[in-house]
Order: C-alpha cells, then structure tokens, then sequence
C-alpha cells in the first residue's frame, strides 16, 4: 500500500503524469492493493461485490489505500465528505476506453475517428454510467479533468496518454449529461490552464467558458419530406433566395424561454412569407466575444449557449424546414482566437496553429490559424462541419474567408509570410482541406451545399476536385456587389461615367456559380445602411434602393440580403440592438419589404429568372451601353419563355424609349418598382406592351416604352 515519497508528492501536489500506475487496483493475490486520491474526505470506505466493507487507511493527506477485493469487478467507494456522503465507482478502476485502431485513425487525419474518439461522451462501462472524457494533447505533461462532478480539483481525475495518437483519456463513473467541465492542462511549456474542451456538443453561456457534458443532439424530427426534396431546392436550376441573419438581433428575447425556440416562432414565417427560400445564420457556434459576430468561434461543434441548448437549436432547424426553408450556417475554418481558455497553444506548444507567426498568426483578426496540414487539425475541422449537416440537418455551410486561406501572403507585405515549398504564395494545405470537405460533404451529407466567401480569382472554387477545383457548390461574387455597389453610391448625374460597373459583372458571370450577396458586411463599420448608400432625398434614396434590388433580382446569380435590407433599415446594423421594425410604421419602407416579398415570388415563379441561372443562353443584353440615359435592359429565358429586364438610374422619365425585343406581340408588365404598392410614383405602360414592326438593337421587334425615374421594370412575352 506504500509508495515512494516523491510519488505521493506529486500526486498531491496534481503533477503526477501517470496516475493510472498508481492509482487503482495495483498487485494480485491477498497482496493486491487499491489507493484513492480523494482530497478533502473524512473518511473512504470500499464495497465489494459480496457486500464486504473495507475501510480505507489515510496514508498521506487525501490519499487512502487498503486491501483490495478479488473479484475483478469496478469496486465502489463510499467517501465521507464534511456535508455529504457520497457512492462511487472509483475511475481508476476502469482500464482503456478507446481503441487503438480509432487511435491510429485520428493520427492518420480521419475526421470520422474524432467523434469515436474525442469529447465527453455519455457511455456505460461494465454496467456503470458514466462518462468518457477524451482529449488531443500529445505534448501535455499531464492533463486532468475538471467540473462539477470532482469539486473542480485537479487532482482528482488525472487522465491516461494514449501515446499511439496523442489522447489522453479518462472514464468518470456517475458523472452525467448537464455538468460543466474543462480540462486542466500542464503544459509543455510549463504553463497550467483550463481549457475547455475543442469538440464539446454544449458550452456554458458566455462569460462563462466551460464545457458542458451533452448527450448526442437528438430532436424527433419532423423534416423527412424537406430531407429527401433539398437536393432538387438546392440544385444549379433551383431559385435560391437567401436570408442572411444575426440571431442574436434580429429581435427583443422576451420571457424565459431561449432565443431560439422564439426565433422558431417567427423568423422562418416571416422569411418565408417574404418568399425566401433560406435563412443563412451568422456563425451559431460558441464564440467568447459577441462583438465578433461569431467569427471568432471556438466551439466548433457546440451551439453558443447565449441562445439555448442544442435541443433548442435542433428544433429551430425543424421548424425553418417546416415552412419549406433551407438552414445555412457560416463557418469558420480560417483561423481562431487566443483565449487563453481556447486552442491557442493547447498542449504548451503551437498544437493547433502554426508556430511561425508568419504562418500561424492573422493580423486582419489578431487570431490564429489553423495548422490544416497537420492531420489531428485537418481531421477535426472537417469533423466539425460534418457534425452540423448530420446532427442538426443543416442544409449548407458557407464558408468565411476562403480567400485568407487560399494564400500565404493574405493581407501581408514583403517579409512577412513563408512562400510554399515551391516558392509560391497558394497555400496547398488549405487547398488540399478544402478539397477534402466538400469531397466528405457531398459523399456523406445528400443534397447538403458549400458557398465559399472568396473575393480573389482563384480559378475553379465551384469545380469538383476530380477536374482540380475546390469543390464548392456555390460561390459569393463580391466582385458584383462592390461595382454595382460603387455605382449606385454615385449622384445619377454622374452615373453615365461608371456605366462598366453595372455591365461588368456579365464578363465572368459563368466561371463560377455565384451567389450574389449584399450582406453584413455591407452594413456596418461606418459603411451605413444600403438604404444610406443611396443618394438623394428621401424618396429618392428609396426609389433607387427599389430600382437597385430589381436589377439584382433579374441579374444571373442567386440572391442573399441581409436582414434589414428588405425593410431599406435607415441606419447601419447594430449588433447590440434589435432590427427598427418601427420603419415599416412608414409607408415607404413597408413598399420596399412588399417589393422584397414580389421579387421574390416572381424570382420564384418564372422558370426563365432561375432555371438557366448557370448557363450563358439564359441572359443577353438588349441594351447595355446607353450611358447617357443610364439604362441598362437585358433578356432572360429558360430556353422557352422570355422575361425582358429594363432599368433606368436616373431620376428622369423616359418617354418612348424604344427596346429591341426577339418576339412579336403582348409583353405583359409583371413587376414595376415604381408602383404605388411599393412606395413609388405609380407610373408605368399600364401593365402592358405591344411590338412594333420597328428594329432595334439587332432584333426585329421593339416595344416602346415609358421607363420611370429610378425603376426596374419585368415584362413577361405572352405571345
């Protein structure tokens, strides 16, 4: 029953690397002992199997030792504390939990092994619940686990190194779903933190930091039909319209219950109501600072507590479905944040991120980036958005920052980033992960899509892998929005000398498959509102607002507006309040949510709007160089029907502006931005347009037409 000195001192003193070899049932025969590290009990007392009492001996201060029983059973210890008597089995009478061939996958970068191995994990072991804790920290000295089922002692439960993968694990009998955990972490380096744990289901709510143990994320879904039907809603023919949102400001929580279950009474409603077709949240996962968004995460398979449970979640996802409405989430692959309680330096070394700063460090973010070549990270990154698609039916992941991930010298001058080891700034190791996602995305999660935030060149970000490309299904054109942005942030008078800005975007509109996004972004840092881009006076700003979003709609590419947009919000996005509902007490502002919900619809409606989105027969300019005027008109067709597009982006009528059209007859006017309904002076062709046998712009027909001030006019051909 004795030990070496310097063996109980570091046992008490919780720096024991290899508690496993001392604690426990050591020995056999009548020699066979077991010692308990139990700090702070009065008095210890082991049960057998028979019934038998034993009383454990006091042999150092908190460590108790005595004869052993013979059976080779988990024994029980009863433990007198000063307030309490507690039952246990005792964790170190439980041998290996994880197999050594789910080890060597997580070594080898299986990201399927992670959830074999990693996390607290809710199990049974020889008829004893419990929970398994498993951690990735293969230069710790020693790890412990912390919470609420040990007093938070970091003595108690020191875990065993599984050398083969780095993992250090420990099986905690009685321990359960609820409790808050970390793990206490001697760090190579010397240092001793508590971290919380990297792939934890559930987190404490900010401030708070810890880790909750969670059952596996379970919900009765209801969503069976809307599962099997995502793949046609989400295909490269499929109407695409994206609401993107904030949780946490979208509206005043109000009660007890979580913000998502009050979400889930009204946000997938009123998208739905106003014809979108997907909510798109700003990352959800647990992240510390609020003011980040959330694209600071470090939870990456944990819903921030700020807003409920798991459960909680699940259900919001079920009822967004319920109303036919896809989920996509942002995630972040790029890089992390240093708190200290997080990934950074983990284990006393660069574990996660690159040690090199000029590898391993973000100066736009102050953050650090993941180490992707590294295959325990790769595995654990695409571990993370698989659990999203298949726990939570999430339908897409967008991905942040693709282009800080994509090259070496993102964002760096001369001297400050490490070429590849061909001496070129693409950084291959991202390349080769984000290849591998979408690769395990599409084979493991049907109908399930990727959109890539990438604002470079970077040739193929939609192609399969197979062909060389990234793999993604859809990407952002930033490039559209920042021209056609600029343009409209002009006076009109001096819009006939930006004219490129709105033709541009048509040069590479089919290199990828875009998505055409006024987002967030868009909306904050002094940027102001969409509606404050506009110039002019009031009705003004609103008028071109009304004439811009109908150009979007008509223009190739899946839509996605920000939340606030579709109410021409007056002021920028403020994350720390609410939307302005009390604009749409305005009836202008209530136009442009009306316009919003019919450009939807229509967008929605018309196979010709959508459903050769991807193919360059579907859009031709009629009209695409009448810079004095600053109109622009434009055909779309599905290979049948004809939808004719014409804008005017200035503040003058055009009276009898001839447009060339392919087919003679009746071009019925199916949306005016200018109409009474939607705030606007409600001029118009009333509602209809008829062919005159007079070329024009190289067709053979033309319409004549009354073009409002600051409009986007559809007419549909009827025959």
């Amino acid at each position: 029953m004795s030990l070496p000195e310097q063996e109980i001192d570091a046992l008490l003193r919780g720096e024991h690397s290899q508690p496993f070899a001392v604690l426990g049932r050591h020995g056999a025969g009548p020699q066979a002992c077991v010692r308990a590290l139990l700090p702070g009990a009065r008095a210890v007392t082991l049960l057998s199997e028979d019934g038998k009492e034993h009383i454990l001996k006091e042999i150092a201060a908190g460590l108790y030792a005595g004869p052993a029983p013979q059976e080779d059973r988990p024994y029980r210890l009863r433990i007198q504390w000063p307030d309490a008597v507690q039952e246990t089995e005792d964790a170190y009478g439980f041998g290996l939990q994880l197999q050594e061939s789910d080890l060597q996958a997580l070594a080898a970068g299986d990201w399927q092994a992670v959830g074999r191995c990693l996390g607290a994990r809710c199990v049974s072991e020889q008829g004893v619940p419990g929970v398994r804790f498993a951690v990735w920290a293969p230069n710790a000295r020693r790890v412990a686990v912390v919470g609420d089922f040990n007093g938070w002692d970091g003595r108690r439960h020191g875990m065993r190194l599984r050398h083969a993968a780095g993992v250090w694990e420990i099986f905690v009998p009685r321990a359960h779903a609820g409790q808050y955990y970390k793990y206490l972490v001697h760090g190579a380096d010397g240092s001793l933190v508590q971290k919380a744990d990297p792939v934890a289901w559930q987190s404490e709510a900010a401030p708070g930091t810890a880790s909750i143990v969670a059952e596996a994320p379970a919900h009765d879904w209801t969503d069976h039909e809307w599962m099997a039907s995502r793949a046609a809603r989400q295909g490269p023919d499929a109407p695409i319209s994206i609401y993107e949102v904030h949780a946490g400001s979208w509206m005043a929580a109000a009660g007890s219950a979580s913000l998502w279950h009050q979400l889930a009474e009204k946000l997938p409603a009123y998208a739905r109501a106003l014809g979108f077709t997907h909510v798109e949240l700003l990352p959800v996962m647990e992240h510390p600072f609020g003011g980040s968004w959330g694209y600071q995460p470090l939870g990456l398979f944990s819903p921030s507590g700020r807003w409920g449970t798991p459960q909680e979640f699940a259900h919001f996802v079920d009822r967004c479905h319920a109303h036919g409405l896809g989920v996509i989430l942002d995630w972040v692959p790029a890089h992390f944040p240093n708190d200290a309680h997080g990934l950074a330096r983990f284990d006393g070394t660069a574990l996660y991120e690159y040690a090199d700063p000029r590898e391993g460090y973000h100066p736009d973010w102050n953050t650090c980036i993941y180490n992707l070549g590294r295959n325990e990270v790769k595995a654990m990154v695409i571990a993370s958005a698989l659990h999203w698609l298949q726990a939570y039916h999430v339908d897409g992941l967008r991905v942040d920052a693709v282009a800080s991930m994509l090259y070496r010298d993102y964002s760096r001058n001369a001297g400050e980033w490490i070429p590849n080891h061909l001496g070129g700034r693409e950084n291959f190791e991202s390349v080769a992960f984000l290849r591998e996602m979408n690769s395990a995305v599409h084979a493991h999660c049907p109908g399930a899509i990727t959109v890539a935030e990438e604002s470079t060149a970077w040739p193929g970000v939609t192609a399969p892998p197979h062909e060389g490309g990234l793999g993604f299904d859809y990407k952002w054109n930033m490039g559209w929005m920042h021209d056609t942005l600029r343009y409209m942030r002009h006076d009109p008078v001096h819009r006939s000398h930006h004219h490129d800005d709105m033709t541009f975007g048509m040069v590479y509109a089919y290199s990828e498959r875009f998505i055409l996004p006024l987002s967030h972004d868009e909306v904050v840092h002094g940027k102001g509102s969409l509606l404050g881009k506009m110039p002019g006076w009031p009705g003004d700003r609103l008028a071109n607002l009304r004439a811009y979003y109908g150009f979007m709609w008509g223009h190739p590419g899946r839509k996605l507006l920000f939340m606030g947009g579709e109410m021409a919000q007056p002021g920028e996005w403020n994350h720390d309040a609410v939307l302005p509902w009390q604009c749409l007490d305005d009836a202008g502002h209530r136009g442009v949510q009306r316009l919003v919900a019919d450009l939807n619809a229509l967008y929605a409606e018309l196979p010709e709007l959508h459903a050769w989105d991807a193919r360059p027969e579907g859009f031709s300019w009629v009209i695409g160089d009448d810079r004095r005027n600053s109109v622009l008109a434009w055909l779309r067709t599905d290979g049948q029907a004809l939808l004719l597009g014409v804008s005017n982006f200035t503040p003058v009528a055009r009276h009898g502006y001839r447009v060339g059209v392919p087919r003679a007859g009746l071009w019925r006017e199916r949306l005016n931005t200018d109409a009474a309904h939607y705030g606007g002076g409600n001029r118009g062709n009333g509602g209809q347009a008829h062919t005159q046998d007079a070329p024009a712009h190289g067709q053979a027909q033309s319409l004549t037409l009354l073009l409002p001030p600051l409009s986007t006019l559809f007419l549909r051909y009827e025959g």
